[in-house]
């Protein structure tokens, strides 16, 4: 009774991932070990992984591994596992942060038998990364070509505003998720979907009020960003008290000196640096 019990379960779960799978369109599966132990286990791991219509987990406690399919247009396997090991589980690509792993409950703290081979093999990993990161730097073009557009809103320049807009949006597609910084990354994840959309409608806008409108927007969204990177360069988070009818505006600059691109010429300096990122 027992075994066909666990047999109609198995099959429960596999018509059910089966149904799963068939919403994921640009479908790749790949199986990877997970260290974990027991059911608390599998549903945080899998929860971890989830991506409605984009990303399925199905972790296996007796194996420690899992089967893990995904849309190969809107994510890959790292990204899936680095999400993973931030709620405490390993891998062989990513390790879980030691204060996250140290506060599971104890029947989900498994021995972490690989920890050696994976550290060894992040350190490739990461310098392989580094290398890619200082010839691409995807984040620090994006940063540039912001400013670049703010500074078309300073001008009052609609056109210039939009063909920088433009190239911003290239730019915040060009950036590639698996070279960021864990940190960095789960903040770009979140960040990601306005930031295109308030660029592509400044990009397809010829109104320059319009345009500065969805700028303060795109501005709170980069200032989230700004906040986890590693910069080189002081940045300056500045506000205008009278932008957006008076609810106020922010934006971000490299200069301390005020240039409010939500008024331009008109009162050009009004504002103040509220906060001073390094």
């Amino acid at each position: 009774m027992k075994s066909i019990k666990n047999i109609l379960m198995a099959v429960i779960l596999l018509l059910s991932s089966s149904a799963i799978n068939a919403q994921i369109k640009n479908l790749k599966t790949e199986t990877v070990a997970i260290q974990g132990n027991c059911g608390m286990c599998k549903k945080a791991i899998e929860k971890a992984g989830n991506l409605k219509n984009t990303a399925s987990v199905d972790w296996n406690a007796d194996t420690k591994t899992a089967s893990i399919s995904y849309d190969a247009k809107k994510t890959n396997k790292e990204e899936i596992l680095k999400r993973i090991a931030l709620v405490g589980y390993d891998s062989d690509s990513f390790l879980a942060p030691d204060d996250v792993y140290n506060n599971l409950p104890g029947c989900c703290q498994y021995e972490r038998v690989n920890k050696a081979q994976v550290v060894e093999k992040s350190k490739e990993e990461t310098e392989s990364i580094v290398k890619l990161v200082q010839e691409d730097k995807p984040l620090t073009t994006v940063l540039n070509t912001y400013f670049e557009l703010k500074d078309a809103l300073v001008q009052t320049d609609s056109k210039l505003a939009s063909e920088k807009a433009d190239a911003l949006l290239a730019s915040i597609e060009k950036v590639d998720m698996s070279t960021l910084e864990m940190d960095v990354h789960m903040i770009w994840m979140k960040v990601l979907k306005p930031l295109k959309e308030n660029a592509k409608a400044i990009s397809d806008s010829k109104n320059v009020e319009n345009q500065r409108k969805q700028f303060s927007t795109l501005s709170d969204e980069m200032y989230k960003i700004m906040k986890v990177l590693k910069l080189e360069d002081t940045v300056y988070f500045q506000h205008c008290p009278m932008a957006n009818n008076g609810e106020g505006a922010n934006w971000l600059s490299k200069e301390e000196k005020i240039k409010n691109p939500y008024y331009g010429e008109k009162m050009l300096s009004c504002g103040k640096t509220v906060e001073t990122i390094k």
